[in-house]
């Protein structure tokens, strides 16, 4: 099954999971705490209202990546600091399924936008389309996509641990991408 017949057939909670999860593993690109986001990962688990936490990660992330992390690593970081900053400030307050699929689908898009600016195997080439294969970091982050809402669907709440997981080993990942590029700006000068 398609990353986006998955989310299609999402309910609520898979699709606010799968959403933040896309977040979560571009936290590094706002230089966040991955802490922010841990108590809208605890209202999926308890069903409790998300909108409160949501404004307190707001407030302390939208700012971190700003200006001076933007010119950190060239054009294409600076894109995907604006595009996860957008995936952010977009997050719907209420969470139903209405409120919440298009800002799934839009996590979703985003997160393989942002992944494929930062992934050094996609320099210089266009964008993947059709049947070619997408980079080695997006092709990962596609897994871990598809990973979080087949768990979601085949354990709900249960999921959601395993989920977290998935996120954190991508933010990892990320970061470390991250910090390669930023090593590699300021080794050239940039």
């Amino acid at each position: 099954m398609s990353l986006e017949e998955r989310i299609a057939r999402a309910d609520e909670r898979g699709l606010a999971a799968g959403g933040l999860a896309c977040l979560d593993r571009c936290l590094p690109l706002l230089d966040g705490d991955e802490e922010l986001l841990r108590p809208l990962w605890g209202s999926l688990a308890d069903g409790s209202d998300w909108s409160a936490p949501l404004e307190k990660a707001r407030g302390a992330l939208l700012g971190l990546g700003g200006e001076e992390a933007a010119g950190e690593g060239g054009d294409e970081h600076a894109e995907a600091v604006r595009l996860v900053a957008h995936m952010l400030d977009t997050a719907p307050a209420e969470r139903t399924a209405e409120a919440v699929r298009p800002w799934a689908e839009s996590c979703s898009a985003v997160s393989l936008r942002v992944h494929r600016l930062l992934d050094p195997a996609a320099e210089g080439a266009p964008d993947p389309a059709g049947t070619e294969d997408p980079p080695p970091l997006v092709a990962a982050e596609l897994r871990r996509q598809i990973t979080v809402l087949e768990l979601l669907e085949g354990h709900g709440k249960q999921g959601l641990r395993r989920a977290l997981d998935v996120s954190g080993e991508g933010r990892r990942v990320l970061r470390a991408v991250v910090s390669r590029r930023a090593r590699g700006s300021a080794e050239s000068g940039v």
